[in-house]
């Protein structure tokens, strides 16, 4: 049997913060979704002035970065490059800003951020990765 992290709650909360102070620094207002390794959302958070819209989209940013253990940006540049197939996966939403948390090598969940350039919505997500591989 393996015996795996997870996040608690708590953790959740310091991987959103880091987001969160990245996206203060620059004055960015979005949404950001930190899941669980089920893909189950942990923790929402939506800064002032974010779109409505980029409640879904971090988290299905989130869901993506999970389920295909990689950035969505990765998704993003197959499309990019004219492989519309991928558009068909389920599951799949090829824009940049969702990223796999990890720990120890494994994946202990995700984070999503929406509401900016996607490359600065990756920018934000980073922030939380790097509180993730600390924990």
């Amino acid at each position: 049997m393996y015996v795996k992290n997870a996040l608690s709650l708590a953790d959740a909360k310091e991987i959103a913060a880091a987001a969160e102070a990245e996206a203060l620094k620059n004055n960015w207002s979005v949404t950001i979704a930190v899941l669980d390794d089920g893909g189950n959302l942990l923790f929402l958070q939506r800064l002032d002035e974010a779109p409505l819209g980029s409640i879904v989209v971090a988290q299905e940013k989130a869901r993506t970065a999970l389920l295909f253990k990689r950035p969505t940006k990765a998704f993003e540049e197959i499309v990019a490059g004219g492989r519309m197939a991928m558009l068909t996966l389920p599951g799949a939403t090829p824009i940049e800003g969702g990223l796999p948390l990890l720990n120890g090598g494994r994946i202990i969940g995700s984070i999503g951020v929406s509401g900016v350039q996607s490359p600065q919505d990756a920018q934000i997500a980073s922030a939380g990765v790097e509180v993730a591989a600390k924990l």
